[in-house]
C-alpha cells in the first residue's frame, strides 16, 4: 500500500491516534475559547454517556464510568487527533441531588450551548429500553430552543432483541416528537453497534469527508503516470529485436498459440551438446557403485 493510500484509509476509518482530556470546567470555571470544531454529548444520568465516549475514542476508561448516577459534574473537553473536541456534558435528571445543584448543572449546560463558538452539533442520548422521560423531553426542547437540532443516540441496544428494535425506535421518535429526518443511531457499548455510523455522520458534519474527497482527486493523476510508464515496456522489448519477441508481438492477439523458435546447434553450450550426443548414441552415465563407467544401453 502506498503512503498516501494508507493515510487516506486511516482517516476514513477514523483511527484515533491521540486522545487527551484537555480541559475540565466546573460550575465556576470559564469555558475555553477553542480553535477546533466541537460536538457535545448530553444525556440523563446513567444512560451510558461515558461508555459511548470511551467507545468512540477507542479507550477503556478515559471517560470515567460508574454505576452511581450523576458522576459527571463537569464539562470535559477531549481533544481527538488534535483536530476536534468531544465535549462531555453533565448528566441530568439525577433524583438524589438537591434542586439547587440541578439548577447549577442546568446553568452550566445552558451557558455552554449558548456561549460555545465552535459547537457544531449536540448528541442527545436516550435509553432505548424505555420511553423518553420528562427530563429527556425537557432537554430535547431545551437544545432546540438554543438553536440546535439534536442527533439522537439510542443507547443500550444490546439489551433488546433485533425484533424489538424498530418498535423501540418508533417509541423514542414519538416520545420526543422528533422532526421528520432527525438522525437516530442505536448504539451498544458491548458490541459497538452504531460506532462507525456515528463517526461517519460526524465526519460529514465537520467537513472531514470533503477533505477526503479532495485528496482522492489526486488518484487519477497517479494512475495516469503509472499507465504512461507501462507504455514504455513494449518499446523496450522491440529494441531487443529478438525472434521470440517478434513472434510474440505478431501472435499475442491471435487464437493460435505462439511457439518459441528452436535454438540452432551452434548456439547451444558445449556441455549440453555432449549430453545430446551421448543420449543419441545410447550412452548413459553409471552410478558410483559401477565405478562411474559409461555403458551402452
Amino acid at each position: 500500500m502506498w503512503p498516501w493510500q494508507r493515510k487516506w484509509t486511516e482517516e476514513r476509518n477514523m483511527i484515533i491516534k491521540s486522545v487527551e482530556l484537555e480541559t475540565v470546567c466546573g460550575i465556576t470555571s470559564k469555558l475555553p475559547d477553542t480553535d477546533k470544531p466541537e460536538v457535545a454529548f448530553a444525556g440523563k444520568s446513567n444512560v451510558g454517556k461515558s461508555s459511548l465516549i470511551n467507545g468512540l475514542m477507542n479507550r477503556k476508561a478515559l471517560a470515567r464510568t460508574s454505576a452511581q448516577p450523576g458522576k459527571t459534574q463537569t464539562i470535559n473537553y477531549y481533544n481527538i487527533n488534535n483536530c476536534m473536541y468531544l465535549v462531555d456534558l453533565p448528566g441530568y435528571g439525577y433524583a438524589k441531588i438537591t434542586l439547587r445543584e440541578k439548577e447549577k448543572w442546568g446553568k452550566m449546560i445552558e451557558n455552554y450551548l449558548h456561549a460555545s463558538r465552535q459547537l457544531r452539533a449536540v448528541f442527545l442520548l436516550i435509553d432505548i429500553r424505555h420511553e423518553p422521560s420528562d427530563n429527556d423531553r425537557q432537554m430535547y426542547d431545551w437544545i432546540v430552543y438554543q438553536g440546535f437540532e439534536p442527533i439522537i443516540i439510542a443507547t443500550k441496544s444490546d439489551k433488546i432483541s433485533s425484533r424489538q428494535l424498530p418498535n423501540h425506535i418508533k417509541m423514542i421518535q414519538e416520545g420526543l416528537n422528533l422532526k421528520s429526518g432527525t438522525p437516530l443511531f442505536p448504539y451498544s457499548a458491548l458490541t459497538k453497534q452504531g460506532k462507525e455510523e456515528i463517526w461517519e455522520f460526524m465526519d460529514e458534519l465537520l467537513g472531514f469527508s470533503e477533505k477526503k474527497e479532495e485528496s482522492t482527486e489526486e488518484m487519477p493523476g497517479f494512475y495516469e503516470k503509472k499507465e504512461e510508464s507501462a507504455k514504455e515496456i513494449p518499446e523496450f522489448s522491440e529494441k531487443k529485436g529478438s525472434l521470440a519477441d517478434e513472434r510474440y508481438a505478431a501472435g499475442k492477439d491471435g487464437d493460435t498459440p505462439v511457439r518459441k523458435p528452436r535454438r540452432k546447434a551452434a548456439d547451444l553450450p558445449k556441455k549440453l551438446m555432449k549430453k545430446k550426443k551421448a543420449k543419441k548414441a545410447g550412452i548413459k552415465k553409471k552410478s558410483a557403485k559401477s565405478g562411474g563407467k559409461r555403458e551402452k544401453k
